[in-house]
Parts: structure tokens; C-alpha cells; sequence
């Protein structure tokens, strides 16, 4: 039986160095970042995590470096629609804050409810609507469960996406997205009824995540990659199929933005300047390294 990582074996092999930056990648956005020394992870490796049964959600923790700053990236997640559980999620966020990670961003593949946010755009989300009513913090008994939403979304971390996207020449929109449960897409009638409550984009994810991250003191920013437009307002034949085809087509916009301006934007975050020799840390853990299968890729 492969013996399951804690927290605390990845501590070890990283040693002291603080991970500021989490990244989690929605549907097929897996590639979006490229890391160098890079630790690699499944999802059933690690204990607490649930693998994604959805494809293009490879289901990896990725800890390794960019320009010398260390990066920690949830390559997929899993949804509400998967287990019923609307706290998937807190087992890999609480990782990422135990990591040190204070700022997220978390991306992900939606649906548009407006003619001025077309397929292929990015939109930086400024609220939520959760239409589905469910929380990751039901049955959380502490008195942290009461967490402030009113600035849910972190106003300087969205501004700087937003100032990226000028740099890099792409129009990045700003707008509310809505959270359906899933597995099955809106029908035109839902989309009519959210899109009047306000709504510019509808996905199957993110919220819970926003909601666990303000949980842990975490701030937060959201993207969301526009795959299609929503039920009713397009001919166009709705898909999974469709959805990671187009976030695919979108992963160089994204990789620009994220890479370029957040992960190396001295002004903007503090991050840790010192490279990491992985090979010597995994060298003082054979055991751990033979049992959880650690992959160390250069």
C-alpha cells in the first residue's frame, strides 16, 4: 500500500522557503504555467485529496519555480458534481496556506451571458453570485464560519490582472460570475433568470474555493476563460468537449498574464528570491521519495 504525503513530508523536502503564490487551473488549463524544478504530486498521493473524475482536471500539485520564485499550482480541482461535497476543495487550500501561499488565484472555464464578453475573452471576477446555496462551511463549528464576503475578490490583486492585460495588449473584462452546481449545463431559462440577478459569466466552480480561501485569511483574485456562450444565446452546441477545446486556445493569454506581471511583479508581491535544490532535499528522503512516488522533473 503507497503510503499517503502529509503536509509535513512536503515541508521537509522544501524546506524553509515560503510559497506565497497559489495557482489553481480549471478545465483545460492544466499547461497554463510553466514551472522550472518543478515537485510533482497526484492528487491520490496526497492525504485528504480527492482525485478529479473530469477530464481535462489532471489532478496534480505542482511546486517549483518561476524567474527563481517559488510557485505553488493545483493542477485541476474537483467540483461539488463530483462527490457532493461542497468542501472538496479544503483540503488543498488548507495545504496551500500551510504552505504559506497568502495570495490565490484561481482560474477556471465559463460560460458568457453577455454579447460583450465573447468566447475566447478573460474576465476578472469582482463578486459571485451562488445560485446553487450550498457553502464549504456548513457544518464548520467554529465561529470563523461567519466569513465576510463583502469584498470577497481582492481589489489590488484583480487591478494588477487587469493592468497585465493593458501591458500585454489583451482586453481583459470585469464582471460577476455565477456559480451553478452542475454536472448538467444551464437551460436557457436559468441563464434569462441569472443573467436578470446581474450575472455576466455562469460556471460549475470557483465559489467554494473563494469561500474557503477568505476561510484560511487567504486573498483572493479570480479568472474566468470564456468557452461558450450560455444556453439560448448562441447556436452553438454545448460541451465539455467544447469547453476544454477553447480553454486550450486560451492558455497563452493566461500563461502571459499570470506569468508576466503576477508571479514576477516585484512592486506587487513579496516573494522568495532564493532557487531550491530539489534533488538534494528528495536525497535526504529516499524513503519518502520510494513510497509516495515523488516525480522530480527538470
Amino acid at each position: 500500500m503507497i503510503k499517503k504525503i502529509k503536509i509535513t513530508d512536503i515541508q521537509k523536502i522544501i524546506g524553509k522557503k515560503k510559497i506565497e503564490i497559489g495557482l489553481v487551473l480549471g478545465s483545460g488549463l492544466g499547461k497554463a504555467i510553466p514551472l522550472r524544478k518543478k515537485l510533482e504530486f497526484e492528487y491520490n498521493e496526497i492525504k485528504g485529496f480527492n482525485l478529479p473524475s473530469v477530464t481535462g482536471h489532471s489532478g496534480k500539485l505542482l511546486i517549483g519555480t518561476i524567474h527563481n520564485r517559488m510557485v505553488a499550482v493545483l493542477s485541476g480541482r474537483t467540483h461539488f458534481y463530483e462527490n457532493g461535497k461542497a468542501d472538496t476543495m479544503r483540503n488543498p487550500i488548507k495545504l496551500l496556506k500551510d504552505l504559506g501561499v497568502e495570495k490565490l488565484v484561481l482560474t477556471n472555464a465559463s460560460g458568457s451571458l453577455r454579447k460583450n464578453i465573447p468566447t475566447g475573452s478573460l474576465m476578472v471576477i469582482e463578486d459571485h453570485i451562488n445560485f446553487s446555496g450550498l457553502n464549504p462551511l456548513i457544518g464548520e463549528n467554529s465561529e470563523d464560519r461567519f466569513v465576510n464576503l463583502t469584498v470577497a475578490y481582492d481589489k489590488d490583486i484583480s487591478e494588477m490582472i487587469l493592468k497585465a492585460g493593458n501591458e500585454q495588449n489583451i482586453n481583459i473584462k470585469r464582471g460577476i460570475y455565477a456559480w451553478f452546481s452542475g454536472p448538467s449545463f444551464e437551460t436557457p431559462a436559468e441563464i434569462k433568470a441569472i443573467r436578470s440577478l446581474g450575472a455576466d459569466v455562469v460556471g460549475m466552480s470557483t465559489v467554494p474555493e473563494v469561500i474557503i480561501s477568505r476561510f484560511f485569511k487567504i486573498k483572493v483574485a479570480g479568472i474566468s476563460v470564456v468557452t461558450n456562450m450560455a444556453a439560448g444565446l448562441s447556436n452553438e452546441t454545448i460541451s465539455h468537449e467544447q469547453t476544454k477545446e477553447i480553454a486550450k486556445l486560451s492558455e497563452r493569454k493566461l500563461s502571459k498574464i499570470i506569468i508576466n506581471e503576477i508571479v514576477l511583479s516585484k512592486s506587487e508581491f513579496t516573494l522568495i528570491k532564493a532557487e531550491i535544490s530539489f534533488d538534494n532535499k528528495l536525497s535526504t528522503f529516499p524513503a519518502i521519495k520510494k513510497e509516495i512516488n515523488i516525480r522530480y522533473l527538470l
